[in-house]
């Protein structure tokens, strides 16, 4: 359990971060297809604030629901939220078929936290397809974690509960 990250890793989130914003988010984490389904196309109903999220996860026993990250592996196994599962970068075909096993067996009125955090959320490649895809899938229930800078800006050093590693 890691309460607080250190320095040293902070920095690596913030430098992948930067990073993304530098090369203009391409490679696993952009598809100029998806342009169009950027985060601001998820309605302001379904996001669901990081404190909210940290206070349901230290009260809530093994039920709840399937929290998917939907980005950069990198990012994942660096630090993820308790209990999240790596479905894939969201703007690439190959993170939505992912995305799309993942949830198979998933009732669809079942609970779904999506989140990604490469970036600021207004540029960030991978909410809009993931959410989209799962409403094509006939999810009823997902919600979006709006992450407003970035998952070390708004989880981590927020002193949020984080794991590392697949």
């Amino acid at each position: 359990m890691y309460s607080i990250f250190s320095s040293k890793a902070l920095l690596l989130l913030t430098v992948a971060a930067l990073s993304l914003q530098v090369t203009g988010a391409r490679g696993q984490f952009s598809d100029p297809a998806a342009g169009s389904l950027s985060a601001t196309t998820i309605p302001p109903a379904r996001l669901l604030q990081p404190g909210d999220l940290n206070r349901f996860l230290m009260e809530a026993n093994s039920n709840g629901p399937l929290i998917l990250q939907v980005g950069s592996h990198v990012m994942f196994a660096q630090a993820h939220i308790p209990r999240a599962v790596y479905a894939g970068p969201g703007s690439q075909p190959g993170g939505l078929k992912l995305l799309e096993r993942l949830v198979a067996s998933t009732p669809k009125n079942g609970e779904i936290v999506i989140y990604c955090g490469c970036c600021p959320w207004n540029r960030c490649p991978n909410m809009g397809p993931a959410y989209k895809k799962l409403l094509d899938l006939g999810f009823k229930n997902v919600k979006a974690l709006y992450l407003a800078n970035n998952f070390g800006d708004d989880w981590v050093a927020r002193g949020y509960e984080v794991e590392k590693g697949e």
